[in-house]
């Protein structure tokens, strides 16, 4: 070994040699489990691997093949092409002849477009291929679903503490790891915090700390670990969970979550701006006339972070993401606007000639604007006259009891009768009511 030829990184050396040495995933290999099954029965299908990073899936993939007897392709969806899986196939051809199956491992599947995904389909369909498909993204969002249907799913787990504990462990015992390499307990439980669930961050980490102190302590690990950005692809399920968790957080009026999840997809390098239109979304949606001035702050934050950028303007975020929690919630004129383009969206109703534009003579002969009650002249006709199309008796919009809009559903009420002609609370005088 020299300088110009280092050994492989710690993760790679330690990788398990056998299905029995794989740490974690009992879901799946334990007794009874689905993969367990599979293996001894010998009859492995195409399978779509789901999960984390650093969880395995790589590894897996290679046992398996190693555990059925088959001849082991491995591609990248993110330099591979329709050129490399034609000549998978007229490998797999080859092969066939000679009575081996072949598995094609096919990993971050996600980055395979259809055109591509669509490729493999009749060699997997054919059984030419068995496919293992290893993916970090929710496969019905980035798999075809003519492919997904011909691979079963499995999802894999992050590792939990104890898991990369074991690991650890092994790593600084076995001959390939970091055999005499000394840690004290503190230092490993740190590590296996700190790493969340990704073994090769685990071990990758520990490689790193073992350089820097001997015995390796806490603050060696700390110093190796460096600073860690949250996981979150910006373009995929994660990114999308955690606005719908920064939402669900505002709608339950809970502030500290609410800055939690907001500060993750900040550390995460969401666009402010995005997060900002979301924001503003959430007032509209959830706070609504509960609370009018709340669309007008998150406006003025949306503003604050397009003239001051991050992370200036994040501040300006984390208020107003604090205001909506604390505000009170009403979505009654969200409710409301889907009934009404539900409404609008079915038969295309006249106008009435009452409520109709009148600005030329032409049009007034015609009866546009005929009987109109225009409220200052004449109130009581103003509000004795329809203002829906001919038959049509509309129940859209009833007031929440929170804040700016309880405060004003008595005059809503008041509306509503003076419109129906019953007094407040008669039958058919209240709508559907306050909620």
């Amino acid at each position: 070994m020299t300088l110009f030829d280092p050994p492989a990184p710690l993760a790679e050396r330690m990788r398990p040699r056998s299905v029995a040495e794989v740490v974690g995933q009992t879901h799946l290999l334990g007794p009874g489990k689905p993969l367990t099954r599979v293996l001894a029965s010998g009859r492995l299908g195409s399978l779509i691997l789901w999960g984390p990073p650093g969880v395995g899936k790589t590894t897996l993939a290679r046992l398996l093949a190693g555990e059925v007897g088959a001849h082991f392709i491995a591609l990248s969806a993110v330099s591979a092409g329709v050129k490399d899986i034609r000549e998978a196939v007229t490998e797999a051809e080859r092969l066939r002849g000679r009575g081996t199956r072949t598995i094609l491992f096919l990993d971050e599947i996600h980055r395979f477009n259809k055109a591509q995904q669509d490729a493999l389909l009749p060699h997997v369909e054919s059984g030419l291929l068995t496919l293992i498909g290893a993916t970090t993204e929710n496969p019905s969002f980035e798999v075809n679903p003519a492919l997904r249907s011909r691979a079963r799913t499995l999802v894999l787990q992050a590792l939990t503490p104890d898991d990369l504990l074991n690991l650890m462990r092994r790593a600084l015992t076995d001959e390939r790891g970091l055999p005499g390499v000394q840690t004290g307990p503190e230092a490993l439980e740190l590590l296996a915090r700190l790493a969340d669930g990704d073994a090769r961050r685990a071990l990758s980490t520990l490689e790193v700390a073992a350089t820097l102190a001997d015995p390796v302590t806490p603050e060696a690990v700390t110093e190796a670990f460096g600073r860690h950005l949250p996981s979150m692809d910006k373009g995929g399920e994660d990114f999308y969970n955690l606005i719908s968790a920064l939402h669900k957080s505002v709608r339950g009026s809970h502030p500290d979550a609410a800055l939690y999840w907001l500060a993750r997809m900040v550390a995460g390098g969401a666009d402010p701006l995005y997060v900002a239109r979301r924001v503003v979304r959430m007032a509209a949606e959830d706070i609504g006339l509960a609370d009018p001035q709340a669309l007008r702050l998150c406006l003025a934050a949306k503003d604050t972070v397009e003239f001051l950028g991050s992370p200036e303007g994040d501040l300006a975020l984390a208020q107003a993401v604090v205001y909506l929690a604390l505000a009170p919630k009403s979505n009654s004129v969200y409710t409301a606007w889907k009934a009404a383009l539900e409404a609008a969206n079915g038969e295309n109703l006249a106008v009435p000639a009452h409520l109709r534009n009148a600005p030329t003579a032409l049009m007034r002969q015609q009866g546009y604007g005929k009987g109109y009650a225009y409220y200052f002249d004449d109130p009581e006709g103003s509000f004795a006259q329809s203002y829906l199309p001919d038959d049509v008796e509309l129940h859209l919009y009833a007031p929440r009891n929170e804040g700016w809009e309880g405060r004003a559903s008595e005059r809503w009420r008041k509306l509503m009768a003076l419109h129906t002609g019953l007094a407040p609370g008669e039958e058919g005088g209240d709508g559907p009511g306050p909620s």
